[in-house]
């Protein structure tokens, strides 16, 4: 395996965006097909993929991709992969290492990522380097910095982008920004949005036994860029979601799809406020049900309809927002996954997770609502592939004049801050205080130095002679300093930082 050299990590967040440019110049790689044609490729021909993560739902993204080549596969567990992806596409190049693939295999175009969250970012850049087109499924990233940081090098390299949040290109996100901008339902200054995650263990302390590592799983690549810990079957697959170090907890596996229509037809940036309570937290594992605040400033007026002051208001793990008064006794809230209610000045929007099946509050409105025209262009079977293959013609249209996808790392970039900003808000919530955020710089500005957060590092009950028994325990940490390192994540030596 080709060794990696380690980049320093001392680059501020400050500095990056303005070095971003010069640094790309001096070592952009572009595959042979961009040399010889000069970014132009014929609609025609077929793009060389690589999917690294195929074993879940990279397998389901690739084959919404079965249009093109897919001409590698990478995946850290052979097992996994190998119940679908291996045996669906027999021709393609098998790899553990997505560093020795883009080192060895010459001919990608275009690559598909579907690891868990903590290793979206990093072969993200490698491949936008080297001149590839590139698919993340959400959330974009693990960190604010890495969502920032993958939009730069976007910009930079001008490759075809796409998140994967599949309402994005569904017609539901696209009435519900025609709606509103209409001014249909006035002006918006509140959102209450909820999700049924997690549907997997969170709230849990780290496992006092490892054990032995499968056969035909590389642990060590697994954990990648983040810090050591002893295997154990707890983690992965697909249970890495609640873990702090590999996944995000609820709001990242749901709130790309949820608060995406909020993002989008409000005309949000960065939050100037967040504040979260939860259940129990510790410094291992996301909790079971959190509630988080954002706070955004005025935004610039539309021709149809202003865009005052607005507050957002993140449910998970059971809790919900209060019912509006419009909807009937029994009449559900959303749907099953979840939903987000926008409250205007003269009237309410409702809908259900990735923006489907969108309502005027009361319900019985929509019978004899003329809606507003259609200024949004549609992407058909969006949820059914349609999204993939968005990005694909993304991909195969001339930089100079391509369309971009409809969730290109622009738009969910920025998007994914915000979702991430949440998951800050909850690691830091022992500090009792609404944060406040300077989006621009990617810093808090009312945490000091001395300021301490409080978490649990244990949490035991027992009976012990008819009397219950509680057994919890806590430490302190700097506040600031762990702030900072859950923005910008410092990796494991040996990977590459960004």
């Amino acid at each position: 395996m080709k060794q990696e050299k380690q980049v320093s990590g001392t680059l501020s967040r400050r500095t990056f965006l303005t070095t971003t440019a010069s640094a790309a110049a001096a070592v952009t790689i572009l595959p042979s097909h961009v040399v010889a044609g000069l970014g132009h490729r014929p609609p025609s021909d077929k793009l060389n993929i690589a999917g690294i993560g195929v074993g879940g739902m990279g397998y389901r993204n690739l084959r919404n991709m079965d249009t093109e080549n897919i001409v590698a596969l990478c995946d850290v567990d052979w097992d996994y992969a190998g119940r679908n992806a291996f045996k669906q596409w027999i021709r393609a190049k098998l790899y553990k290492d997505y560093r020795v693939m883009f080192d060895q295999q010459k001919d990608i175009d275009a690559v598909m990522i579907a690891t868990p969250d903590h290793s979206h970012a990093l072969p993200a850049v490698m491949a936008m380097r080297n001149g590839y087109h590139v698919y993340v499924q959400k959330p974009l990233t693990h960190s604010v910095y890495e969502s920032r940081v993958l939009a730069e090098t976007a910009r930079t390299y001008r490759v075809a982008t796409q998140m994967g949040n599949q309402g994005n290109s569904g017609d539901g996100i696209r009435q519900i920004c025609e709606w509103i901008w209409a001014g249909t339902i006035g002006e918006v200054t509140r959102v209450d949005a909820w999700t049924n995650r997690p549907i997997w263990p969170q709230g849990l302390e780290r496992p006092q036994k490892s054990m032995r590592v499968p056969k035909n799983l590389d642990w060590n690549l697994f954990l990648g860029t983040a810090p050591e810990r002893p295997y154990h079957e707890i983690y992965t697959p697909w249970n890495w979601r609640g873990w702090w170090d590999f996944g995000t907890g609820a709001l990242g596996d749901m709130a790309c799809h949820i608060l995406d229509p909020v993002f989008m037809a409000l005309k949000l940036e960065y939050p100037v406020a967040v504040q979260a309570s939860s259940t129990p937290i510790n410094m291992e594992s996301a909790p079971n049900a959190e509630f988080v605040k954002y706070e955004f400033p005025r935004r610039d007026n539309l021709p149809k309809v202003a865009m005052p002051e607005l507050t957002v208001n993140w449910y998970d793990g059971g809790m919900m927002p209060p019912r509006p008064d419009e909807l009937l006794d029994g009449e559900p809230m959303g749907d099953a996954d979840g939903g987000c209610i926008f409250y205007g000045t003269r009237g309410k929007i409702m809908c259900g997770t990735y923006a489907r099946n969108p309502q005027l509050l009361p319900t019985r409105e929509m019978e004899h609502f003329n809606q507003p025209s259609k200024i949004l262009r549609r992407i058909t079977n969006a949820m059914e592939g349609g999204h993939e293959q968005d990005w694909i013609r993304a991909c195969k249209e001339s930089r100079e004049t391509r369309l971009e996808a409809s969730s290109h790392f622009g738009y969910s970039g920025p998007l994914n801050e915000m979702v991430v900003m949440g998951v800050l808000a909850v690691r830091l919530q022992s500090l009792n205080r609404k944060l406040l955020w300077d989006g621009k710089n990617m810093q808090f500005t009312n945490i000091s130095s001395s300021d301490q957060i409080r978490t649990l590092t244990k949490d035991r009950f027992e009976i012990v002679n008819g009397d219950p028994k509680f057994n919890k325990e806590y430490k302190t940490l700097p506040a600031a300093a762990m702030a900072e390192e859950w923005i910008r994540h410092n990796y494991r030596e040996g990977w590459e930082q960004i």
